[in-house]
């Protein structure tokens, strides 16, 4: 989940119960390029990344990220030192996902201990909120749950991360959330 505000900026505890603000985007991917973004949850040493890994740059003057390829499928990375991770050229969300998970794969190979952060159990959350939502995976790899107040639809996935539609104002987006949230951390899978 992004939190969508800067690291030092407080959040209004009033307004944002859970501590976390949803971040508003207008799009997020297009037919031809998806572009996925993944916290690795841990601090990433860049020069030491570029140093040690295939097909990967670092410019530290031009640019504060590693940038690293694969072929297969044909992407890129720019990992950042936060852990962040944004993925791009992919051709579907499946080989965004397949990439993403590669890359993080190749960032544990070099030592730093990445990883997906909040990661949700759908079919429980599918079997428990079965009135709200709806659920097949090889349909589509995430949930949909139907809130009723506010009048929402949640797109929740399996990696923590969730999409709101629907909202006519921002504040019907923010309540989802808050509702949502509690949901979210029942589900959340115990890391092994």
């Amino acid at each position: 989940m992004a939190e969508g505000l800067e690291e030092n900026q407080p959040v209004d505890l009033s307004k944002h119960p859970s501590g976390i603000v949803p971040t508003l985007q207008d799009c997020c991917f297009n037919s031809r390029n998806i572009v996925s973004t993944v916290n690795l949850d841990c601090q990433l040493d860049l020069k030491a990344i570029a140093l040690q890994a295939r097909n990967a740059e670092y410019n530290p003057k031009r640019f504060a990220a590693v940038i690293m390829r694969i072929r297969d499928p044909k992407t890129t990375a720019l990992i950042f030192a936060s852990g962040k991770m944004v993925c791009t050229g992919a051709k579907s969300e499946l080989q965004s996902k397949l990439a993403a998970r590669k890359y993080a794969r190749i960032i544990q190979k070099l030592g730093f201990p990445a990883k997906f952060k909040f990661p949700i159990r759908l079919e429980g959350l599918a079997y428990s909120h079965g009135a709200f939502s709806s659920y097949e995976p090889e349909l589509f790899p995430g949930l949909i749950y139907r809130m009723k107040q506010p009048k929402i639809v949640l797109l929740i996935f399996v990696s923590g991360k969730i999409v709101l539609t629907g909202a006519k104002v921002r504040d019907d987006t923010y309540a989802a959330f808050e509702n949502i949230y509690p949901v979210l951390t029942e589900f959340r899978k115990i890391q092994q």
